[in-house]
C-alpha cells in the first residue's frame, strides 16, 4: 500500500493531467464492463500494463504482484462457475462422483470462467493506472470539480488516510512482538495475533483522535483544501487517449471477440 501512494507520487506520468487519466480510466472501463469480449478485456489488459510499465516506469514485477492479489481471489470464486453439480451423471473434461452427486467440469464452464477473469483483471488493470499514476489529493480535486458532493469526498480523503494510519499501526505492533519472540511458534504466533487486533483497535482509534484534533487545530470545517499545482491539457495524449477508446469500441460495436470459440468440446 505503501508503495501504490509513493509510485504516485513518483512516475513519469506524474505531471500529466490528471484528469486526462481520469477519462482514459472511465472511458477504458467502460468498454470492459460493457463489452467483455475476449479481445476487448485482453488488449485492455496489454494496453494499461503496458502503459503502467513502459511510459509510468512502474516495475514489471510490481505489476505482476498486484494483479496477483484479485487474480487468487477470482481463481477461488471461479469454481462457483466451473464446477457443476448433479443426481444424474454428467459429461465434461473432468468428471467424479461425490456421495449421491455427481461433478463435472465442460469446455463451456471453463471458457465463461476464463472470460469473467480476464475481464476483471482488465478492469483491475484500469483502477491500477489510475491509482498508480495519479495521488489521491488530485483525484479528490477532479471530483471536486465535477461536482461531486464535498461530503462524500470528504469520506473518501479521510478513509484513505486512515487506512494508512491503521496499516503502519499494524507494522510497528508486530515489529515489537516480532522483537519480543512473539512469532517464535505457532501458538506465540496465534496469541500475537489476538493481542495485535485488540491493540490495532485502541491506538488505531488514538491515532485517529489526534489527528482529528491536529485537523481541528488548524481549522478543519469539514472540508480539506490543499493547493493544487497546474496542469496543462496535452493535445497527443488526448488524440492517443481518443485512437484506443476508438479501437476498443470499434471492436466491442463489431463483435470482437463474440465469434471467437475459446474452447471447442
Amino acid at each position: 500500500m505503501f508503495n501504490i501512494d509513493q509510485f504516485a507520487y513518483n512516475n513519469r506520468l506524474r505531471h500529466v493531467h490528471p484528469l486526462e487519466k481520469l477519462l482514459l480510466t472511465g472511458l477504458t472501463m467502460g468498454a470492459v464492463l460493457s463489452h467483455p469480449q475476449p479481445v476487448v478485456t485482453g488488449l485492455v489488459l496489454l494496453i494499461m500494463n503496458g502503459i503502467l510499465w513502459g511510459r509510468a516506469g512502474i516495475p514489471l514485477r510490481y505489476l505482476v504482484r498486484l494483479l496477483l492479489l484479485p487474480f487468487s481471489f477470482l481463481l477461488l470464486s471461479a469454481w462457483t462457475i466451473l464446477l457443476s453439480l448433479s443426481t444424474e451423471p454428467v459429461s465434461g473434461i473432468i468428471t467424479w462422483k461425490i456421495g449421491p452427486l455427481f461433478a463435472g467440469i465442460d469446455w463451456r464452464q471453463l471458457g465463461l470462467a476464463l472470460r469473467v477473469i480476464l475481464q476483471a483483471l482488465a478492469a483491475v488493470s484500469c483502477l491500477y493506472f489510475l491509482i498508480l499514476t495519479t495521488p489521491m489529493v488530485e483525484i479528490l480535486g477532479i471530483l471536486r470539480r465535477l461536482q461531486i458532493p464535498p461530503l462524500l469526498l470528504e469520506l473518501m480523503g479521510l478513509v484513505y488516510r486512515f487506512i494508512f494510519v491503521l496499516a503502519e499501526t499494524a507494522v510497528q505492533i508486530q515489529i515489537s512482538q516480532a522483537s519480543r519472540w512473539g512469532y517464535a511458534s505457532l501458538g506465540n504466533s496465534y496469541r500475537s495475533l489476538g493481542q495485535l487486533i485488540t491493540a490495532l483497535l485502541f491506538k488505531s482509534q488514538q491515532r485517529s483522535r489526534q489527528l482529528y484534533q491536529a485537523l481541528e487545530a488548524r481549522g478543519y470545517q469539514g472540508e480539506l483544501r490543499v493547493l493544487e499545482p497546474e496542469y496543462h491539457w496535452s493535445g497527443a495524449n488526448l488524440a492517443l487517449i481518443a485512437l484506443v477508446q476508438m479501437v476498443l469500441w470499434f471492436m466491442a460495436l463489431n463483435g470482437g471477440g463474440e465469434k471467437i470459440v475459446i474452447f471447442h468440446s
